[in-house]
């Protein structure tokens, strides 16, 4: 089965090389496709030139930032993968736990894998980043009637053929809930596998805030009201 990398990215010139030779050493096979959600910090210059002569690595530009939701859309009308991974550009999220992400899939398990953070080991993970997380995963159970520990999760792969049955509008990271919320009102069962994690503060380009905990709630009642 082929992998699809999906990796949205807006001014992350210091990760984003690392990140994709992390992902470029995994021994899937796959494709790489980044989505440069326009970046200002020189981000793009750096994919463009990592991108020639790839074959493996796909680079779109948008000519503005739109957000991660939106920047996620664009990569998935691009894929040709069996299953699609989504990796964030930044180094929180470590490419070395794949296995655990894609094996309960290839193996018939399920169809759908979310890493979970509390579930494995987290390092630098501020207080209200855990307050806020352990929040929203707490509603998401309570209005869908599930068990998840970390649904706000960078991490999450999906067989791609769950995907094209899923309807997707928020352009910013309210695509976590979104998704989410789709695939449990369509009875999809979401495995969770312990992932590592090593945080980032504001000062280190971390973007998500409080405003978006606030879209999340709203995204995740809206969605079960149908």
């Amino acid at each position: 089965m082929r992998l699809s990398v999906i990796i949205p990215v807006y001014n992350e010139r210091w990760t984003i090389q690392e990140v994709l030779r992390r992902v470029g050493g995994t021994t899937y096979d796959k494709e790489i496709i980044v989505v440069d959600d326009g970046s200002t910090d020189g981000t793009g210059q750096i994919l463009g030139e990592l991108a020639d002569g790839k074959t493996d690595l796909r680079v779109i530009f948008h000519p503005e930032n739109r957000g991660k939701g939106a920047a996620i859309r664009t990569a998935l009308a691009h894929v040709t993968g069996d299953i699609v991974l989504i990796q964030d550009a930044d180094l929180e999220y470590d490419p070395a736990d794949y296995p655990r992400l894609l094996d309960p899939i290839l193996a018939g398990k399920t169809r759908v894998v979310y890493g979970s953070r509390f579930l494995g080991k987290r390092e630098k993970m501020g207080i209200w980043h855990v307050l806020g997380n352990r929040f929203l995963t707490a509603w998401t159970n309570l209005l869908y009637q599930t068990s998840l520990t970390d649904m706000e999760t960078g991490y999450k792969a999906f067989a791609t053929e769950v995907l094209r049955g899923v309807q997707l509008k928020g352009d910013r990271f309210d695509f976590e809930p979104e998704i989410t919320a789709a695939l449990l009102r369509q009875g999809h069962k979401i495995l969770e596998v312990p992932i590592s994690y090593k945080g980032r503060g504001r000062k280190e380009g971390k973007k998500i805030g409080w405003r978006d905990g606030i879209t999340a709630t709203l995204v995740l009642f809206r969605q079960r009201l149908g």
